[in-house]
């Protein structure tokens, strides 16, 4: 795993969240350079010194903008002198019925988890195609597979990501950039933490033990985030050039397709 990617460098948004500072983190641990992007600038900042002052470093990047993209695009390859690949792994949630949510909570959803996925592929593929290529790994979710209740939005953006997973696959294929996603479930984040605190009152069951069940029952325990990062560094590897367009389960067996 060492030098699985050993000098290579890669940008991950969503940095400063549980996912996106494991994912840097098996990739530093597999030898490459990583950009951490969050919208929270000082965030990703603090995560990238704690993670490895020499070999990772934060900025600020709203990934619905195609300036900020680009600008991540070229602070990576002027910082690390190349960019080998991508981790869309920023993304929202608001939890809500289908009856009570709105068009704007909706429209969200899209324009962060698909949109910005989108803009920040379309940046870094475009260096990518130039040089060598390289391989982008996308973050959707199992909700995107099973359609979770009380997150219409959220389950029909992530569906969407694996979609669009498979579509940038097919035409990029001939410009040397491998795409895959990742479809994470019961892992152990804010985000999750969140949802048993949304849940909690209207179930009448407290958060904490909400919060005890949504590991995959074949763990018996909740998914580390680490161990989504190191399924992410190896789909970004050349190791798994045979895997294109998947969306692949990392949820401990919970969704069987």
């Amino acid at each position: 795993m060492e030098s699985m990617l050993q000098s290579r460098a890669y940008l991950v948004t969503g940095g400063a969240g549980a996912i996106g500072t494991a994912t840097a983190q098996a990739l530093v641990d597999a030898g490459a350079s990583v950009l951490l992007l969050d919208v929270d600038a000082d965030a990703a900042a603090q995560r990238a010194q704690q993670i490895d002052r020499q070999r990772c470093r934060g900025r600020g990047c709203d990934v619905t903008r195609r300036a900020d993209a680009d600008a991540a695009v070229d602070f990576a390859v002027e910082h690390f002198g190349r960019l080998d690949g991508l981790v869309n792994n920023a993304g929202i949630i608001t939890m809500n019925t289908a009856w009570d949510a709105d068009a704007e909570q909706w429209q969200r959803h899209f324009e962060v988890n698909v949109t910005g996925a989108f803009v920040m592929a379309q940046a870094a593929g475009e260096y990518l195609k130039r040089g060598t290529g390289g391989a982008i790994v996308n973050v959707a979710s199992n909700c995107g597979k099973v359609g979770y209740p009380n997150m219409a939005a959220y389950n029909a953006s992530k569906a969407a990501l694996i979609n669009m997973t498979r579509s940038l696959s097919v035409e990029w294929a001939v410009d040397g950039i491998n795409v895959n996603a990742v479809c994470p479930g019961g892992v152990d984040t804010a985000m999750l933490a969140d949802v048993a605190a949304w849940l909690a009152p209207r179930l009448q069951v407290p958060a904490d033990e909400l919060l005890g069940e949504m590991g995959p029952a074949q763990l018996g325990r909740r998914i580390a985030p680490i161990e989504v990062g190191r399924v992410i560094a190896f789909l970004l590897s050349d190791d798994a050039l045979i895997i294109r367009g998947q969306a692949i389960n990392v949820d401990g067996g919970d969704t069987p397709y």
